[in-house]
Order: structure tokens, then C-alpha cells, then sequence
């Protein structure tokens, strides 16, 4: 199997990659949902709404930068920068993650699309102005990922859980707006530009990874679909079977860091 798939890959032009939380998984990034006492009482979906947001920024606000402290302790793996390395070896490369953890930047990918935003980011929810990253981290320096990857958790708590005042949160200078998290909220649209590269680039693609999603989440979940549908040669790596599974030609049950480095390696003989 393997043989066969590098020699398609190979002659391939145009290579489209999907990743989900697996692939972050194995950088050490909780999925949030019931892992940590702290907010355990709270549920995701209470906390990351536009509702949410105009109730009580302050404390939606501490929770996302609770999450980005943790993800600030995480580099990426070698999946993520064998993924880096795959965009330089063929004519047209795009990758498509939902994740919003900055993984895939912080590894060097260049040709990226980030469908449900980068938690690092801001994003003015009355006037549409996004920050990114650098950007960001001047208007709110408690966003900076390197400032947190310094913070011990006792400094976390005692700045953010337990110093942090609403009137120290960002605010857009254009609209005078609390900016949010540059993040998709539940309730809210993907970024259209976003889907439609997603979607055009999947139509044209020769070769399309599926790697470590569930293939569940809506439209991501689309995507491979679509390159298969147009004649793309579709390829799973994930540990665990997922709906998409039936539909790929090649499947490698093992995790992103076990198979995309050794795929790299025999392309770069």
C-alpha cells in the first residue's frame, strides 16, 4: 500500500490535506471539554457564543485565555512539520486544518487555510475587523502566545482568573467594540473566503489527506468528499476508523507523526 500511494504522489501536482484535532492531540492539546476541575462547571457551548460574549466578556475572555496558555506550552509535532516539508515538493499544496491552535504556522506551513480561525487572533464581532496574531498582541499583550508560554499557573491565575477587569479588555479602535477571540463561535458562519478555497482547491486536487479528524464536523467534513467526487486519489491517517474511511483509497491507521514523516522521507529520496 504504501509503494503504491508514493508512486501516485510522485506524479501528483496538485496535493490537498485536511487535519483535525489528532493531529494536535499528539502536541499534548486537551479538547477543553471536561479535563480540567477548573471549568468543569461550565459547558463549551455556554462559553463560546456571541451571547455569551455580550453577557460577560470578562469571563469568556478568561476562559479563552485559559486556553491559550495551555496551547502555548504545545510545539508542533512531526506531523505538523512533515506537512510544513510536503508543501515545497509538489507544483500546488493547500492545507486545511480545523484547528485554531497556530500549530501548523508556528511549523512553517505557508499555503494554509485556518477554517475555524486561530485562537491567537482577534476578531471585532460589530465592525468584522480581524487582528492577526502580532497584531493582536499589541492591542491585548495578554494574548501573546510567548507571554504566556512564560507564565507559570500560579501567575495565570493571579493575573488572569483572579486580576484580570473588563475594562482591561481589547477594544477595536475603529468601532470602540470588546474585540473577541479570532475564532468560529457556535451560531456563527465559517469565513467564506476560507470555504471557498477549502472547496475550489479540494475540486482540482490529484491526491487529498484526511488526517486526524473524525470527519464528523460539518462542512469540513465536506472537503474530502468533494476531491473525491471530482477524481482525487483520498488518503486517511487516523488510529480510529471514521464515516470518511469507506471512501479512501489508502488508509493508515496509525497517527500523523507515525506515517507523514516516513511519506516525506521516501518523496525526498
Amino acid at each position: 500500500m504504501a509503494d503504491e500511494i508514493l508512486e501516485i504522489l510522485k506524479n501528483a501536482r496538485s496535493v490537498g490535506v485536511l487535519t483535525g484535532a489528532g493531529i494536535s492531540a499528539e502536541s499534548g492539546i486537551p479538547t477543553f471539554r471536561g479535563k480540567d476541575g477548573l471549568w468543569n462547571k461550565y459547558d463549551p457551548v455556554d462559553l463560546a457564543t456571541l451571547d455569551a460574549f455580550r453577557g460577560n466578556p470578562l469571563k469568556v475572555w478568561q476562559w479563552y485565555l485559559w486556553r491559550m496558555w495551555l496551547i502555548s506550552k504545545a510545539k508542533p509535532n512531526a506531523g505538523h512539520l512533515s506537512l510544513a516539508e510536503m508543501e515545497n515538493l509538489f507544483p500546488a499544496f493547500l492545507l486545511i486544518t480545523q484547528n485554531v491552535d497556530g500549530l501548523h504556522r508556528l511549523a512553517g506551513s505557508k499555503n494554509l487555510v485556518e477554517l475555524h480561525g486561530n485562537i491567537f487572533e482577534g476578531k471585532c464581532r460589530d465592525c468584522g475587523k480581524v487582528f492577526e496574531e502580532e497584531e493582536f498582541s499589541e492591542l491585548f499583550a495578554l494574548a501573546d502566545r510567548k507571554r504566556l508560554e512564560k507564565m507559570s499557573e500560579e501567575e495565570f491565575k493571579k493575573v488572569v482568573l483572579n486580576g484580570l477587569k473588563e475594562e482591561e479588555l481589547p477594544v477595536c479602535p475603529i468601532c470602540g467594540s470588546i474585540v473577541g477571540p479570532g475564532v468560529v463561535w457556535f451560531g456563527e458562519s465559517l469565513p467564506e473566503d476560507a470555504l471557498e478555497r477549502a472547496f475550489a482547491f479540494a475540486e482540482k486536487s490529484d491526491v487529498f489527506f484526511s488526517v486526524g479528524t473524525s470527519a464528523v464536523v460539518q462542512p469540513a467534513a465536506s472537503i474530502p468528499l468533494i476531491a473525491k467526487r471530482h477524481g482525487a486519489v483520498l488518503v486517511e491517517v487516523n488510529p480510529e476508523e471514521t464515516p470518511l474511511s469507506p471512501y479512501c483509497d489508502f488508509v493508515f491507521r496509525a497517527s500523523a507523526s507515525e506515517v507523514l514523516p516516513g511519506i516525506l522521507s521516501s518523496l525526498t529520496e
